[in-house]
Formats: C-alpha cells, sequence, structure tokens
C-alpha cells in the first residue's frame, strides 16, 4: 500500500460530520487598477499593488526564469519568490548566486497559463477571477506544493461554491485528499454520498476504480454506513410519531370523559358548536368510533375483538399517566391503578418506559405540554 492509499483509507467514517464554515480569507479585498481581484492578509494601498504588478509584467530587473511547459518561460524575481515560498526560497538558494547568468528553475506538469496566474498571486495577491475558475485545479496542486497557504485556501473556497459536479467531484476529491484539503474532501465525500447515481455513472468514477480500488472500498463503505444512520433517524422519527399520536389520544379521551365534546361524553348531547369542532379533530373522531363499538361489543368481557383489546390498552396506558385516579372521570382508571401492585414486574417497567418516551415525544415536538389529568 503507498503513501496515497494510506490517505483514502484515512477517510472512512462511521458518520461525515458537517463541514466548519469556511474560513476567511484576508482583511483586504478589492480590485487593482489592472482589473485584477486582490486578497491578501492586510490592508494595502492600491499604487503599491499596482507597481507590484507592473513589476511582474514588466519583468525590471528580474533576476530568475521560470520554465513551464511547452518551451514557456517566465521572468520573476528571487527575492519576491523566496519571500512568498519557502519551498521556492530552497530551491533558488540551491542553485546559488551567479552573477553572469539568471537562475533557472522548471514548474512543469500543469498549463504554463496556470503558472503565469500562480506567480503573479505571488507578487501581490491578485488574480483573474475567470482565470482562478478555470485553472482552480491546478493552483491548488501549486499552492500545496510550494506551501503558499492563502492561495490554497482561496482555491479550496472557489472549487467547493463553484467547481463541484458530478462528473468532476471524484478527481477533486482525490486532489483534495493529496493536498491536504480535509474541508475539501469532507465536502467531495458528502456529495458523493448525496448523489451516488449520477457519480458512479462517470469517468472519473471508472478511473478511480481500476487505479485506486481501496477509495471505492472506502466510499461504499460510508455509503452503506450512510444508509444505515438515515434508516436509524428515519425508525427514530416514526416512533416519536407514534408516541405523539398515543399522547394526543390521551388528551382526548380525557376531553371525551371530562368536557363530552364527543356523544359519548357523560351528557351525550354536546352542544353544537363542541360537536362542529369534534367533527374536525380526527383523533377525536377515530376515539369516538372506538368507544362506541367498546360500549356495545359483546366480546369484550371474554378477551373482546382486536378494537376491544386496543381500548383496554388505552386505558392503561391512560391510568400510567394519570396524576390523580381518585378524581378521574376516566372509566376504570382507578380499578387500573389498584391491579398495578399485582402486574409483572417486568412488564411494569415496560409501561413506565412507554410512558416516559410519550411525554419527552410531546415536549421534543415543541407543541404545548397539557397535563392528563382528569380534575
Amino acid at each position: 500500500m503507498d503513501r496515497t492509499d494510506e490517505k483514502y483509507t484515512s477517510t472512512s467514517e462511521k458518520q461525515l460530520p458537517i463541514p466548519p464554515p469556511s474560513p476567511y480569507f484576508g482583511r483586504h479585498n478589492g480590485v487593482s487598477k489592472s482589473g485584477l481581484s486582490c486578497k491578501g492578509c492586510c490592508s494595502v494601498p492600491g499604487g503599491k499593488q499596482d507597481t507590484w504588478d507592473r513589476l511582474f509584467d514588466e519583468g525590471y530587473g528580474a533576476d530568475v526564469l521560470i520554465r513551464t511547459d511547452h518551451g514557456g518561460v517566465i521572468y520573476a524575481h528571487a527575492n519576491i519568490l523566496g519571500m512568498a515560498s519557502p519551498v521556492l526560497r530552497g530551491m533558488l538558494q540551491s542553485r546559488g548566486r551567479r552573477s553572469s547568468r539568471k537562475r533557472s528553475i522548471s514548474i512543469c506538469g500543469v498549463p504554463p497559463e496556470a503558472v503565469h496566474v500562480f506567480i503573479r498571486f505571488l507578487y501581490s495577491a491578485c488574480y483573474d477571477e475567470q482565470k482562478l475558475d478555470e485553472y482552480a485545479l491546478q493552483l491548488l496542486m501549486l499552492s500545496h506544493a510550494y506551501v503558499v497557504p492563502h492561495l490554497k485556501r482561496l482555491c479550496e473556497q472557489r472549487i467547493e461554491q463553484r467547481l463541484i459536479t458530478s462528473e468532476d467531484t471524484i478527481d477533486i476529491f482525490q486532489l483534495a485528499l493529496l493536498c491536504d484539503a480535509p474541508r475539501l474532501s469532507l465536502i467531495c465525500h458528502r456529495f458523493i454520498l448525496n448523489n451516488f447515481k449520477a457519480v458512479v455513472a462517470t469517468d472519473g468514477w471508472k478511473a478511480m476504480k481500476n487505479s485506486h480500488p481501496i477509495l471505492e472500498r472506502t466510499i461504499m463503505e460510508s455509503l452503506v454506513d450512510e444508509d444505515a444512520i438515515r434508516n436509524e433517524r428515519t425508525r427514530k422519527a416514526n416512533a416519536r410519531n407514534v408516541y405523539v399520536e398515543l399522547y394526543e389520544a390521551m388528551e382526548t379521551l380525557v376531553r371525551i370523559c371530562r368536557e363530552a365534546c364527543c356523544t359519548v361524553g357523560p351528557h351525550k348531547k354536546p352542544s353544537e358548536k363542541e360537536q362542529g369542532a369534534c367533527h374536525h379533530d380526527p383523533a377525536c373522531k377515530g376515539l369516538e368510533l372506538l368507544l362506541r363499538h367498546f360500549g356495545g361489543c359483546k366480546k369484550r368481557v371474554h378477551g373482546g375483538c382486536v378494537q376491544c383489546r386496543r381500548m383496554w390498552q388505552l386505558l392503561d396506558l391512560h391510568s400510567h399517566l394519570c396524576a390523580d385516579s381518585d378524581i378521574c372521570k376516566v372509566p376504570l382508571c382507578r380499578d387500573f391503578k389498584q391491579k398495578r401492585g399485582n402486574q409483572n414486574k417486568k412488564l411494569e417497567k415496560k409501561w413506565r418506559i412507554l410512558v416516559k418516551k410519550i411525554v419527552r415525544s410531546k415536549s421534543i415536538t415543541g407543541a404545548p405540554f397539557f397535563s392528563l389529568d382528569s380534575s
């Protein structure tokens, strides 16, 4: 396993965290007279920036030749390159100072125009917006290789805001891992998981699958973990909805027995206003039908049917939630509490857990908490 494979294996996580906020890229943002955007770590007068741009463009007093692919040459100044990049400083020092000839260094493997944008940034932290977008990936490599952190952060921000697509995200992900850009790699990783079908159909995925199978396996494992987390989140949400429905059923049961909001209440015939409100409440209407069946079913004494058993469970649940059974108007509330002493301890523990989850789920939803006593 090579070093790049070790970087890939380190990205496997049980749950991908949300990326942190993007860092702030300097206190000075502006546009120079040449029309270039400027980003630096301090506020610099525009005239000074224009002077540095002219120094780069005109090559006045240049003492370094930067050779690029296809025979390109860029004239630069050793002092500026050395102050902007410790790597370039070491390269220039290793070549020594010669009075008769300019020192020469080579920056190859990327388009010559990308090298031109890179060297210009070293002079005045200025860049052309369009060219920065065009060569953002190459500039990220150069800024990482030559240790130019301001340009590296700028490229990361540009890529994550504008360049991450289903077609390119695999290449960007691999580059982010190689260039030690954790925020960018995390954003690409999440993008791959959220758009997996589109990403897996691209040429970049097929090339990565052949060249770096360890990275493919890592992504597949994280996809499985993400699905498991999503399913667990869905399961908990569904369970919470059930607990909320049970809580609402308990409130409705108390209201029916205390305020006669249905025709099955203690007064049998509610007012038109109460009856109208009742018909607009699905929980109240459903519980009314269940109570009607429970009151007229002939099997309920001998265990009853499915609907009767459900009603018995609701009444038992109410007795566990009721604060004062002595004044409660819900049928059998006191009887259930009295029989609870003879109940199996394991079963009683399950009831307590259910009651706790019902009350907690109601408070989590942000809805107002109502006491379930019938006083």
